[in-house]
């Protein structure tokens, strides 16, 4: 029921259903750990062209992921699902789930973000060695936990020339990461989301501010935590709720700021 409800929305966002997409899963390592992600990309297309990092959810490498990769793929892009918990590391129940985004956090509070940047860069990496992918026209994209991640690749100053956190956690850079961050922003957020306090997001835009970055912040009415993706329809918390006119009025923002940033 769920893949259903995605299918129909993507469709509802312009992707064809039946579109040719070339797909593989490509086996990379973030020091020791072993990891999976999913390459997409239309191989009618020639020469090289932008390349766009897909993070995940708390909940893994799951379908929802590997379908935001092919809709980018359809756009024109090379897409690259990153892989942040492990080979085939991924969960529907939220308990779990909670285990494995607080191993990040974990690591946070011991004295960094080492453990997120590098499994992103990582990811990343991958990516831009890619025979058909312009390293020199990167961006990252990211739904919740994978928001924050893609902030913090932005930030440890990573080859970005775009970066879209979509109901992220908000995180701010560190005085230290504001000489090397390169990346543009857009940020896509829900007005009403619960999840992120009004202090975070005061610290995040004073820290863009003051590393004088483009950026730009979107805020969605109405619209709470994970509000783009259909599986959140059948929620039972008032925090976490799909909303479809907030989910493709963001995807055509990035659409937008992609078109301006990447397609030179």
């Amino acid at each position: 029921m769920v893949t259903i409800l995605l299918i129909a929305a993507l469709a509802a966002l312009g992707v064809a259903a039946n579109a040719t997409v070339v797909t593989e899963p490509v086996a990379y390592k973030s020091g020791d750990t072993a990891l999976e992600g999913y390459l997409a990309y239309d191989d009618a297309i020639q020469g090289k062209r932008p390349g766009v990092l897909v993070i995940h959810e708390w909940w893994g490498l799951n379908d929802y992921s590997k379908e935001r990769a092919r809709q980018l793929a359809q756009m024109g892009y090379v897409a690259f699902a990153a892989d942040m918990f492990g080979k085939g590391v991924v969960t529907t129940d939220p308990a779990e789930a909670g285990k494995l985004a607080g191993q990040f956090r974990e690591n946070w509070l011991q004295g960094g973000r080492k453990l997120m940047r590098d499994r992103a860069q990582a990811g990343l990496d991958v990516l831009a060695k890619h025979p058909l992918v312009d390293p020199t026209r990167l961006a990252a994209i990211g739904y919740c936990f994978g928001g924050t991640a893609a902030l913090e690749l932005a930030f440890s100053g990573a080859n970005l020339a775009a970066v879209v956190p979509f109901h992220g956690g908000l995180t701010a850079p560190d005085p230290a990461d504001l000489p090397n961050i390169k990346a543009r922003f857009l940020i896509l957020h829900g007005a009403d989301d619960p999840t992120v306090k009004p202090e975070a997001i005061t610290a995040l835009q004073d820290g863009l501010r003051k590393a004088h970055v483009d950026w730009q912040m979107v805020y969605y009415g109405g619209a709470v935590h994970g509000f783009t993706n259909p599986a959140n329809a059948g929620s039972t918390s008032p925090a976490v709720m799909y909303d479809a006119k907030a989910a493709r009025r963001s995807w055509e923002a990035m659409t937008a700021f992609f078109d301006e940033v990447l397609k030179r």
